[in-house]
């Protein structure tokens, strides 16, 4: 009974996780594909970026209800999996699912976004102090730097290196294989803004 619950709390994870909220909000509410511009990502970034320049009075409305969609999806799930009785092994792994559905979404023919939001909504929910220690990083390199995906990964080595030292063992479970999982996600998402900002070409949007 127990692992068919798991089962399905991994299902509803990968699925809820896939939802590309960006790309629905811009097209229900500005009739914008946003996957057809910009970095063609559904995710925040884009979504202001793209509609800046065709829909700028909705662009920040949208793009903020994406970040929080993004970020809440996971989570949600795995508030519902503690519900349940299911442990902090169970939910890590809905988190790590939910990331890749964000990311490989069965729903864009296995495309999709960085998995910055997503990851932030799972890594709040099991590790708050790390992930307000790491939004600090973030906001400080958003401001000085103004390229998104540089701060998004600043802030990810941060949050990988606090996570070890508040954390020298992960509560529960004795491991840091799930940070490193999400984290992993994010970076190879990210591995074409990379080449980008090696180039000199990425674009500033914050």
């Amino acid at each position: 009974m127990d692992f068919n619950i798991n089962i399905v709390f991994y299902i509803i994870g990968y699925l809820v996780g896939a939802i590309p909220f960006g790309l629905i909000l811009a097209k229900s509410l500005a009739k914008v594909d946003v996957t057809k511009s910009g970095s063609k990502s559904i995710g925040a970034t884009n979504v202001l970026r793209v509609l800046k320049e065709k829909k700028p009075k909705l662009a920040k409305k949208i793009a903020i209800a994406t970040l929080l969609l993004d970020a809440l999806k996971g989570a949600l799930v795995m508030v519902a999996a503690y519900a349940f009785g299911l442990g902090a092994s169970e939910l890590w792994m809905i988190g790590v699912l939910a990331v890749l559905g964000h990311c490989f979404s069965p729903y864009l023919k296995f495309e999709g976004g960085k998995g910055v939001a997503t990851g932030f909504g799972v890594f709040a929910l099991m590790l708050p102090i790390v992930t307000v220690l790491t939004l600090i990083v973030y906001a400080i390199a958003a401001k000085t730097i103004k390229i998104s995906s540089l701060a998004s990964l600043i802030a990810l080595v941060a949050f990988i290196l606090l996570s070890y030292i508040i954390y020298p063992s992960v509560p529960y479970i004795d491991s840091h294989a799930p940070i490193w999982l999400i984290s992993f996600l994010v970076f190879y998402k990210h591995i074409p803004n990379i080449i980008r900002l090696i180039k000199g070409e990425e674009k500033r949007v914050i």
